[in-house]
């Protein structure tokens, strides 16, 4: 099996979990994942079977969209609910209005601190590695775009807001909610998170992962795959020949100007109704190679 498949990931599971349950009931031993989502986040998890795997890291990022929880007055070690809770409960009197104000200052292209309990590498190890090992080391900030933060709800008595987030890859949504605690005084810890679109996929295209199990019993789960190609459709699509198609196979550069004289850059390759791969023009070498999966 070859294709994408979308998963509504569900709460308590890692990434690596729905991955092993889908790779024994479907017999498929080639399966990865696109964007890892902590254990207690829900939402859209691209799944990728057979030489779609091959193209986790090429696949356009994109935007990611997530319904975030901010609880106010908590502040724990893992920026979340689930971590360890660092001091006594802050007392809370937030009004919508403050927190509403608050939230430009996250919006554009900001600074972040990437969590302790994230994947992040420094000095070649993962940062939730030390973490466990109860190490707290200093970590590089690094620009990360919010083009999107709006509050959609909040709830005084609990203090907690909901709020819409739309972002670049890379962007933790953990210390988003961190820092604007801290600009706002009590402190804030992650209390929910569901990923609501991602890779350009939506939370509607997903099955759960019982729906996608069943199908995998049924022999029936192929049907589902997003094949390969349409991942990426926000890429120009250049139609090519048999005999170009041929040669761009065989790892051939071809000239720029057998190709139509595309401008530089990368393309999705096509012919026939076969997708081929990522193909890459260069207008200072006049030609062009393609990546293939």
């Amino acid at each position: 099996m070859d294709g994408i498949l979308l998963i509504d990931k569900p709460q308590g599971w890692t990434s690596f979990d729905v991955i092993a349950k889908l790779r024994g009931a479907a017999g498929q031993k080639k399966i990865g994942h696109a964007g890892t989502l902590d254990p207690m986040a829900t939402g859209v998890l691209p799944v990728l079977f057979g030489r779609a795997t091959r193209a986790a890291d090429l696949l356009p990022s994109g935007q990611k969209r997530y319904r975030a929880k901010a609880l106010f007055g908590v502040v724990t070690d893992t920026g979340d609910v689930t971590g360890t809770v660092l001091s006594d409960r802050r007392p809370v009197s937030l009004t919508e209005e403050q927190i509403r104000a608050a939230l430009p200052a996250f919006t554009g292209e900001i600074r972040q601190t990437p969590p302790m309990y994230s994947a992040v590498k420094v000095g070649g190890r993962r940062l939730y590695d030390l973490a466990r090992a109860g190490k707290e080391i200093e970590r590089p900030q690094r620009s990360v775009t919010v083009h999107l933060l709006q509050l959609l709800g909040y709830d005084p008595e609990r203090g907690e807001a909901e709020l819409d987030v739309l972002c670049s890859k890379g962007t933790y949504v953990r210390s988003l909610v961190m820092d604007l605690g801290q600009a706002l005084g009590p402190g804030a810890a992650l209390s929910d998170l569901r990923r609501t679109m991602s890779n350009g996929f939506s939370a509607v295209d997903c099955l759960t992962l019982d729906e996608a199990v069943s199908l995998a019993r049924e022999r029936a789960l192929e049907e589902r795959l997003v094949p390969l190609g349409e991942a990426f459709s926000a890429l120009v699509r250049l139609d090519v020949g048999e005999w170009q198609a041929k040669m761009l196979k065989n790892g051939v550069r071809l000239s720029l100007p057998k190709l139509g004289n595309p401008e530089s850059g990368v393309y999705a390759v096509w012919s026939g109704g076969e997708f081929l791969g990522l193909g890459t023009a260069d207008r200072e070498t006049g030609a062009m190679t393609l990546k293939q999966f």
